[in-house]
């Protein structure tokens, strides 16, 4: 044993030596001691060991030996003494403690029942609380919440965490407030920043531009677990009217907590949640705006689409709102109704159908719909007893009225075009999706030129229901993509543009094949625009300066210029020269489509001036 290693520690009870110690009976004994006089002591250098905790319970969170040890106790009372002791809690580097005994608590109790239990009976709710309600900074308030969040998750814990009464006031405000709290108190004035915050954001290993990142990433999960937290409340009627108070509710189907936050449900999750009892039904169909915001969700490539989907569903069965949302409702769940698989939702189409066919006291218009769905339902039916002859003969006068079509909008008369398609859809058999997914997509093209965007929006939905697999027919994507962008609907149009970049990226198609850099301009330049629309702080900014710092730049909200210039017209499933066949395999069919409209990508340069022009791209005057 060499010199270096033989020396002891000179620091009595050290937390690193202990964890060393190989006596099994004396470890247990030495972790117990260590964890009961921790709070009490003042010496420097306390916030290593506790850094030391964290990592372990981030890599460890189901080990039980250090919860029958008494971390929670150590862990609650350390956080207390943050609190009550501010000249402690300034003095070397205990500003980190409050944070990491937070993050401890939430990490232990993440997955166990039992640990939740422990921690419950160890008094950790009363100083989470205190963190919550913001006592320290909001990056305690970050930690607290997803803790209290997973202390609620449990049947057996949730009554604790409800018995403090202010939990759920303070979630909701802390929901409708956090990317505020963020943008004003980090984001906004870097010089400003705490230094402790941008350590614990970037580990010591950032920059400005890398703290702003990691912001936007954290103000998103204060947010999303804010919203987990409240969700577990939900479930219980009780809390209901608390929670479904229209200055909330409103803001829930914008609380989508941006693209970091993937695999968070957000304001759309705990929409569902309140949307499942009759107590919530009743606010959410009365709330301004929200069916509308909901049937975006429904009809968009957004991950959680399908719960967009099922809260119309409970709304148009409920006799007590029904008539509330139905002529809202009726149209997006009609573009709906052949989606088949949604994920793990199987046969989602069919109970979209079902449930229109059982709805009453609508307008015309809804009825028609209905009426239409039903029918194209029935024609599905009778084309199963059909002879393969008179299916052949119908998808031969398909295929003539679609080239008609698309001989009419190379011609320049689009509105010609859209009947055509609308007539070829009226002949071609049901059953063959590929078909109709391009007619769908093509009239929809038309009505983008036409400027009619929810006609489009509805067009390009029902070919991305039909197409296989759901939601991935690429120029039906960059459509809907473009009609959001006419209504300022950012997020939806993200959503769709991202979507339509990936399937570009993974596209067999030869004239993009050939390209170094398979995703088109056009279509980075209308992602670019909607992720600064779309950008979590854009608000806040708005209210504390409107200043947006991005790289070097100075963006100011309020006074923007739109100078992207994507080809609308470029896009197309139809060729020049009017090929497109029908029965072709996907591939082929997407080969012998992409030319439609060169004629308006490919026009002389000094014609261009004279034809009117918008955000959304080039549009024929």
């Amino acid at each position: 044993m060499d010199k270096a290693s033989s020396q002891e520690c000179p620091y009595p009870g050290c937390f690193f030596c202990v964890m060393k110690e190989g006596n099994p009976s004396k470890r247990r004994s030495c972790i117990l001691k260590f964890f009961r006089d921790l709070p009490s002591q003042d010496d420097d250098g306390q916030v290593l060991p506790i850094s030391g905790l964290w990592n372990t319970a981030m890599a460890h969170p189901n080990d039980p030996e250090f919860i029958e040890l008494g971390i929670f106790e150590c862990m609650s009372a350390l956080i207390w003494k943050g609190l009550k002791n501010r000249r402690w809690l300034s003095h070397d580097q205990n500003i980190y403690i409050p944070y990491y005994a937070a993050h401890i608590i939430g990490s232990y109790t993440m997955n166990m029942e039992e640990f939740a239990e422990r921690a419950v009976e160890a008094g950790v709710i009363p100083p989470l609380v205190e963190l919550l309600r913001g006592r320290l900074t909001w990056v305690e308030q970050r930690v607290a919440v997803r803790a209290l969040g997973h202390l609620a998750t449990y049947p057996s814990t949730f009554p604790a965490v409800a018995d403090h009464g202010e939990i759920l006031e303070l979630a909701i405000q802390l929901a409708m407030s956090s990317l505020e709290i963020v943008y004003s108190h980090f984001y906004q004035y870097p010089d400003r920043r705490l230094s402790y915050h941008c350590d614990l954001l970037t580990r010591g290993m950032g920059g400005v531009e890398m703290e702003s990142r990691k912001a936007e990433e954290w103000a998103s999960q204060l947010q999303c677990w804010s919203l987990q937290l409240i969700n577990c409340f939900a479930f219980k009627p009780e809390f209901l009217p608390t929670l479904c108070k229209p200055e909330f509710l409103v803001n829930l189907p914008v609380m989508w907590g941006g693209l970091v936050n993937e695999n968070s449900p957000a304001g759309i999750g705990l929409l569902r949640t309140i949307c499942q009892h009759k107590l919530g039904r009743g606010p959410v169909s009365a709330c301004a705006g929200m069916i509308e915001a909901l049937c975006n969700i429904a009809r968009s490539s957004d991950d959680w689409q399908y719960m967009a989907i099922e809260c119309l569903l409970w709304l148009l069965q409920d006799p007590n709102t029904s008539h509330k949302v139905i002529d809202k409702a009726v149209p997006t769940l009609v573009d709906l109704a052949e989606i088949t698989n949604l994920g793990d939702h199987k046969k989602l189409g069919d109970s979209i159908v079902s449930v229109l066919q059982e709805c009453s006291s609508m307008g015309n218009r809804s009825r028609e719909l209905i009426e239409e769905t039903v029918n194209s339902r029935q024609r599905l039916k009778w084309e199963k007893s059909m002879p393969k002859e008179d299916l052949h003969i119908k998808q031969a006068a398909a295929l003539v009225v679609k080239l008609e079509g698309n001989s009419l909008f190379s011609s320049g008369d689009i509105a010609g075009a859209a009947e055509k398609y609308s007539e070829a859809l009226s002949l071609c058999p049901m059953r063959s999706k590929k078909e109709r997914v391009v007619l769908y997509s093509n009239r929809a093209q038309c009505h983008l030129l036409l400027q009619q965007p929810l006609v489009a929006i509805s067009d390009a939905t029902r070919a991305l229901c039909l197409h296989n697999p759901v939601n991935r027919h690429a120029k039906s994507l960059w459509r809907r993509a473009q009609a959001y962008d006419m209504l300022g609907l950012a997020k939806e149009s993200l959503l769709d543009a991202i979507l339509f970049i990936n399937e570009c990226s993974q596209s067999n198609d030869p004239d993009l094949s050939m390209r170094q850099n398979k995703v088109p301009d056009y279509a980075e330049r209308l992602v670019k625009k909607q992720m600064r629309a779309a950008w979590l702080f854009k608000e806040a900014a708005l209210k504390h300066g409107g200043v947006h710092r991005k790289g070097e730049e100075r963006e100011v909200y309020g006074n923007e210029t739109d100078d992207s210039e994507w080809e609308t017209a470029s896009e197309s499933d139809i060729g020049d020269d009017g090929r497109d066949h029908m029965g072709l395999d996907d591939e082929e069919e997407e080969e012998e489509d992409e030319g439609h409209g060169e004629k308006w990508k490919n026009r002389d340069k000094s014609s261009e001036k004279n034809e009117k022009t918008s955000a959304k791209g080039e549009i024929l005057a």
